[in-house]
């Protein structure tokens, strides 16, 4: 008997062949497995994309709202400083305005008082002469308290409008005061004389 040589190689071809398809498809599978992307592995990659971009957009709008909130800061503290410049200076211009209408005040005494004399005029220039040299000391006194009055109030208004203390400039003041005192007084013991 012969050896069917062609039927046995024929066989041991579609062997090999059924091996070797088993082997393609398995490696064709693993090849499929790692070319497809695992689902939750693509959107855990696109999750953290996208996480980092919402992170940044976080970040920036923070920072934004921090410079945002800086300035308003800054614009609120420019503007409560200038609102105590303009009360200092409210207040400044107050006490100048009382400033002045006192000094205005005693000029007005000082007037009152010279042509309050006026009336004992007549009475002192028949008197003596040293009633006579009171009421002129007393005249004199009270028309340079008028003067120092006038004068306060200048510097005064100086004063203000440097924005100083109207206050500092009250010497003339306080020393019109003073020269209508003494004016009164000598005029009163001019009169009594």
């Amino acid at each position: 008997m012969s050896v069917p040589w062609l039927r046995i190689l024929d066989t041991l071809i579609g062997v090999t062949d059924l091996a070797r398809s088993r082997r393609m498809r398995s490696m064709a599978s693993e090849n499929e497995a790692l070319q497809q992307p695992d689902p939750g592995r693509a959107l855990g990659g696109l999750e953290t994309r996208l996480a980092g971009v919402v992170v940044a957009a976080l970040k920036e709008a923070f920072d934004r709202d921090t410079r945002r909130l800086e300035l308003e800061r800054e614009q609120l503290e420019a503007e409560r400083k200038r609102a105590e410049r303009a009360l200092q200076l409210e207040l400044l211009r107050q006490a100048g305005d009382r400033e002045i209408g006192r000094l205005r005040l005693l000029a007005g005494v000082a007037v009152a008082s010279w042509l309050g004399t006026l009336f004992f005029a007549t009475r002192l220039a028949g008197g003596g002469v040293g009633a006579r040299v009171a009421l002129g000391i007393g005249w004199l006194l009270l028309l340079a308290a008028i003067g120092a009055s006038f004068s306060a109030q200048s510097s005064i208004a100086h004063a203000m409008e440097r924005e100083r203390d109207p206050l500092s400039a009250t010497i003339a003041g306080t020393l019109a005061l003073w020269l209508i005192i003494i004016a009164l007084a000598v005029i009163g013991v001019g009169v009594l004389v």
